[in-house]
């Protein structure tokens, strides 16, 4: 791919700087935001110097962990969603489309429905299994016979995967009233009741899921002109789409498992990163990890203050902003072409 011009990397650098100062306001809003209300200069001050008091513990055992889940999740959709998108070149798939969400969700209904686990630290092991064997089977089934797993034999295997898997989670969870009782809560795809453990217990799977993508940037930019030209400038095709799958299994199952479904976030971001950025992997991937939790925590935020006393679940007010968004943007062709 062409090298951009100095002043195109430098306003493109300029934009990473003001979403990141985007993402630091929002995440400070979030830490302020909650049912007990606690001024904003009072929250600062017990941030860098906690006291042991009700306010400080509300900051720093319960706002805390959420804030930093979110970012965690927010990266790991965002990151996801640009890495399927890249790697299927289709610009409306999703991270859900190799299976993993529904093989996370499948995980958690086996957990509760025969295994009896009842909190979001037990779901989590549970999701992270499910999404890789869904995502495994996905590959094997693509990749059957004697042709390699191409884009659209993935994604057809995706597709029958997610709906067995849909057909067994449905089949389960009506004959077990309990279960169902207790599923709805996860799949609804919420930050709050979150603490630390699940925070340290996903952030490796994302962090070598971020890793993982950013590496294959360069072989992904080769790729989106063709498999031929890709092969021709020195990408091995077939590590590379295996790979780029291994990521996205790791980043959605993590997230998935942590928080529960998140629709719209991995799908819309990476439009808005490519509408700023360009078609450069590695600059729609930058983009993409900050953007992505801007908008989660957005939503959780406004969830919250929608919902006061209560709140509204961060997955429901993400499928509000995500669809009229999305909408916008396939009204626009040229933001959907890859």
């Amino acid at each position: 791919m062409p090298t951009a011009r100095p002043a195109v990397v430098a306003l493109r650098g300029l934009g990473l700087l003001v979403t990141l100062g985007a993402l630091v306001l929002v995440s400070l809003v979030s830490v302020w935001t909650g049912t007990r209300g606690i001024p904003f200069a009072s929250t600062w001050d017990l941030l860098w110097r906690p006291d042991g008091s009700e306010a400080s513990i509300i900051v720093h055992e319960y706002r805390m962990p959420r804030t930093l889940l979110g970012v965690l999740v927010g990266v790991a959709l965002g990151m996801s969603g640009a890495l399927m998108q890249a790697l299927t070149r289709n610009p409306l798939a999703d991270p859900g489309l190799l299976g993993v969400n529904l093989g996370a969700s499948s995980g958690v209904v086996v957990a509760i429905a025969f295994m009896g686990v009842a909190t979001p630290l037990g779901y989590v092991w549970f999701a992270l299994a499910g999404a890789a064997v869904a995502s495994v089977g996905v590959y094997l089934l693509g990749s059957s016979g004697r042709k390699l797993a191409t884009p659209d034999r993935l994604i057809v295997a995706g597709a029958a995967v997610t709906a067995v898997l849909y057909a067994f989670n449905w089949g389960v969870l009506l004959f077990d009233p309990e279960a169902f009782d207790q599923f709805r809560f996860w799949t609804v795809g919420s930050l709050a009741g979150r603490y630390y453990d699940i925070v340290l217990l996903v952030l490796p799977f994302v962090v070598v899921g971020l890793i993982v993508a950013f590496l294959l940037a360069p072989s992904l930019n080769a790729l989106g002109m063709g498999d031929q030209m890709g092969r021709a400038l020195g990408v091995n095709v077939g590590r590379t789409r295996v790979l780029a799958a291994v990521a996205v299994m790791l980043l959605c199952g993590a997230a998935t498992a942590a928080v529960g479904p998140i629709s719209f976030v991995g799908l819309v971001v990476p439009h808005v990163a490519r509408f700023i950025a360009g078609a450069d992997q590695r600059w729609v991937f930058a983009y993409s990890v900050l953007l992505a939790p801007v908008l989660l925590l957005g939503s959780d935020v406004l969830g919250r203050v929608l919902g006061a006393p209560g709140e509204v679940q961060a997955g429901i007010v993400t499928a509000f902003i995500g669809a009229p968004l999305f909408i916008a943007l396939c009204r626009r062709r040229k933001l959907v072409m890859l």
